[in-house]
């Protein structure tokens, strides 16, 4: 009995100790007291772990009581261990102190701190690294933009491969293009900037720019329907600069080629003594000549904003941006032959065949209110209204037809015209997510995002033209007066859009080496004109699986379809609604993180189909008939490559190398096997920086390659289509490719005073970006630019 009593002693006191579990929490903070969001925080000898939110805070469940090892690690701060004995339910409070790791170079794609991003989730809306997403993203960090001088979306995008200028319409904007999809969106701060994002593209400043993202390929189940948010080519997500709880900021000065003066400025810091409240404040301006005579530009640009931590779970973030910004059109020069032949004019700078009075103002205006509640240690609940308000004006020459003398042309001489337009653009989005982090059913873990958005967007636009007042030879002179005329007005166009996204999303962690990805979202669209009220519905779904072979690579591979309504209520032969257009995608590819996060190197495969399009039908004579009819097979694949990190010790890099296929098939307007204007197959990006150390200290010298294929000029008509230079049955030239080598030096002293000097385009290389034979735009030629910053 004695034997029996000491047994059942022996179980209960081993049950009862084996229960003995406790939790820590507490907060991770840098030598500042600034939280450090999204550390890890892991038990080596558990191999247990998790991840601190944004504000800092931890939080570790079911701990054995004993001793453990505590390993705690954030990118740019150096990695701690400390041992931590547990003999109570509870230790709460427990502050980390990390101090930052000084050999780390925040050059690079992601950046120092961007292994979550700012804004990350108005892309993807789910808590996740870029690396752990499903998507091919991108991230483009603001040092990296700084350290290489970047004034454009396009100087900043040519980062990441596969993204290349699509057109700059006559130096007036910009478009950009992905996998062969031509002006895919661009967002800032999560909302679209234009209604239509076909057409003439945006401006914005980079001095207020934390970060750019670019997600690649069909963003439906995010982002909405195929022409709007969910452009299959991908989108551009522009986030701008928020609060920082310490004091601090800089000032700078730019002197550059061609009259360039850009001072800028960026303040930020805490309102309180508790560190509750915070404002950042940065702005620029700018002026500058071109290196084509008569051609400048002027700009203003302002970015405020504030965040209010109610308490330790809840915060409100405001940001406002206004962006102002006049310039000079460029018409740019002409092709002195067929369409079937590149016999572009290098046109002389001093040369410029617009009018003196030619002008493109843009303005545009965002702000932003989020509120962000975590709920509990697993559930946080995100909000936040976005408005954007643009307003175009632009007056400006074009260049019309080819002149003939005596039945034969001469391409030398064109008609000139010219004409006037405006745009009004007023577009908002309300978007609620609650999302869920590392919630357990069970054996398995769910990351998931439930929510929805409802968009509006309504845009006014006139004109006013006339197609032929003078002819010029750009052979030689001409006169940049505007005679007086009478333009013809054209018909004032406008429209206005609502649309109700519902999205669901759960990323479901089975185990250590396999994730599965779910996701649905249902989108109605109503377009309201003059004429008509148009309405339609798509359901989109993604799905996908990660699988982890090793703990830094991630092999991945998913599928989803996006819907296109723009033409939803064509008709058929028979008179019936021939319904939403749909793309389908296949991603599979391999993501990899090695030396801590230090070296990234992914590869990307796709393919983009078509095969739903709503096609126009022609009789025997190339005549549209009025009506359509479903089929045809648009068709983009190619590969992604990209290395972004340290190499060495002190040596970043970031290179990337696309290939696009991208044709048309089984199409009723253009060739079979022609590719969209101005894709190329081939592009390549390769940056290296290096910082010296001793008695170099300070000094880091960088420079980058940047190739962009031939491509396209325009479109290969079949017959039927002959707008914007289209001449049916003839093959359009291939615009050369071209490469483009920069510079750049800089050296940082009394850790306050840093100078910059960079040389762009060092060979003085000329290529080409045309938006079909309308405008052909030089790129710039060699340039010089200086910056004296002071760092407070």
């Amino acid at each position: 009995m004695k034997k029996i009593l000491l047994f059942v002693n022996l179980l209960v006191t081993t049950v009862i100790c084996a229960q003995n579990f406790g939790t820590v929490s507490g907060t991770i903070v840098d030598s500042e007291n600034n939280p450090v969001s999204f550390a890890n925080v892991f038990i080596e000898n558990l191999k247990k772990g998790g991840m601190a939110d944004e504000f800092g805070h931890y939080t570790l469940t079911d701990i054995p009581y004993g001793e453990w090892q505590i390993k705690v690690s954030s990118v740019g701060f150096r990695t701690i261990k400390f041992p931590l004995n547990l003999s109570s339910s509870q230790i709460s409070n427990l502050v980390i102190k990390l101090n930052m790791d000084n050999a780390l170079s925040e050059v690079e794609v992601f950046g120092r701190r961007l292994s979550h991003p700012d804004k990350i989730e108005a892309l993807t809306r789910l808590p996740l690294e870029p690396y752990e997403q499903i998507q091919s993203i991108s991230v483009i960090s603001e040092k990296l933009i700084s350290n290489q001088g970047a004034l454009t979306i396009s100087e900043a995008t040519k980062n990441v491969p596969g993204v290349y200028t699509f057109a700059t319409y006559g130096n007036k904007r910009e478009s950009m293009s992905s996998r062969g999809f031509r002006g895919i969106p661009i967002l800032k701060n999560g909302v679209r900037v234009h209604s239509d994002f076909r057409g003439v593209g945006i401006l914005t400043d980079m001095q207020g720019v934390d970060n750019i993202q670019v997600l690649k390929g069909a963003a439906s189940i995010t982002q909405g329907v195929a022409t709007d948010l969910g452009s299959p080519g991908g989108v551009i997500n522009i986030v701008t600069k928020t609060p920082i709880y310490q004091f601090g900021g800089s000032v700078s000065q730019r002197f550059g080629s061609f009259g360039q003066v850009r001072p800028t400025f960026d303040i930020y810091g805490p309102l309180d003594d508790n560190q509750s409240m915070a404002f950042r404040i940065n702005g620029a301006l700018e002026r500058a000549d071109s290196f084509r005579d008569g051609v400048s530009s002027e700009r203003i640009y302002i970015n405020p904003s504030l965040q209010w931590k109610i308490d330790d779970k809840t915060k409100i973030t405001m940001e406002f941006d206004h962006f102002d910004d006049s310039r000079t059109p460029d018409v740019g020069t002409v092709n002195l032959a067929t369409n079937e032949v590149n016999a572009i004019y290098d046109l002389p700078r001093d040369q410029f065949l617009g009018y003196e009075n030619d002008r493109s103002l843009t303005k545009n205006t965002t702000y932003s209110l989020r509120f962000d509640r975590q709920l509990n240690d697993k559930l946080t609940l995100k909000t936040a209204f976005y408005k954007s308000q643009l307003k175009l004006n632009d007056k400006g020459a074009s260049l019309g037809n080819v002149v003939s003398i005596d039945d034969v042309e001469q391409y030398n001489l064109r008609t000139r015209g010219y004409s006037t337009s405006t745009r009004s653009d007023d577009n908002g989005v309300l978007q609620v997510d609650l999302i869920g982090d590392d919630f357990k059913t069970g054996s398995i873990t769910h990351t998931f995002q439930v929510g929805f958005d409802y968009r509006t967007s309504k845009y006014n636009t006139t004109s006013q033209s006339l197609s032929a007042i003078d002819t010029i030879n750009v052979f030689e002179n001409n006169s940049s007066t505007l005679p007086n005329v009478t333009l013809n007005s054209g018909n004032p166009g406008g429209a206005e859009s609502k649309s109700l996204g519902l999205v669901a999303q759960d990323v479901v962690s089975w185990n250590q080496w396999f994730k599965s990805f779910l996701g649905i979202r249902y989108s109605t669209t109503e377009t309201i004109t003059d004429l008509e009220n148009n309405k339609s519905d798509a359901f989109s779904p993604l799905g996908g699986i990660i699988v982890s072979p090793y703990k830094n690579i991630n092999v991945f591979a998913s599928y989803t379809n996006s819907a296109y309504p723009r033409t939803a209520a064509r008709l058929g032969v028979n008179g019936e609604a021939l319904g939403n257009e749909r793309f389908d995608q296949l991603e599979a590819g391999v993501k990899t993180s090695w030396f801590t996060d230090r070296l990234r190197f992914n590869l990307t495969l796709f393919k983009i189909n078509n095969k739903n399009i709503n096609l126009p039908v022609y009789d025997e004579n190339w005549v549209a008939t009025g009506f359509y009819q479903k089929g045809g097979n648009d068709q983009r694949q190619g590969l992604e490559v990209e290395l972004t990190g340290r190499i060495l010790e002190n040596l970043t890099a970031v290179a990337g190398y696309s290939y696009i296929d991208a044709q048309y098939k089984e199409h009723t307007s253009y060739v079979y096997g022609s590719a969209p204007l101005n894709t190329p197959k081939h592009t390549a990006n390769v940056y290296l920086d290096y910082k010296f150390e001793g008695m170099l200290e300070g000094l880091s010298l960088g420079g980058g390659v940047y190739y962009t294929g031939e491509r396209p000029i325009n479109d290969w008509s079949s017959g039927p289509v002959t707008h914007e230079g289209i001449v049916p049955n003839e093959k359009p030239f291939n615009v050369e490719a071209y490469t483009l080598t920069n510079l750049q030096a800089g050296y940082r002293f009394n850790n306050h005073w840093e100078v910059r000097l960079m040389m762009n385009n060092v060979f003085n290389e000329i290529g080409y970006n045309a938006y079909r034979t309308s405008y052909i735009n030089q790129t710039d030629p060699r340039s010089f630019a200086g910056i004296l910053r002071y760092t407070l």
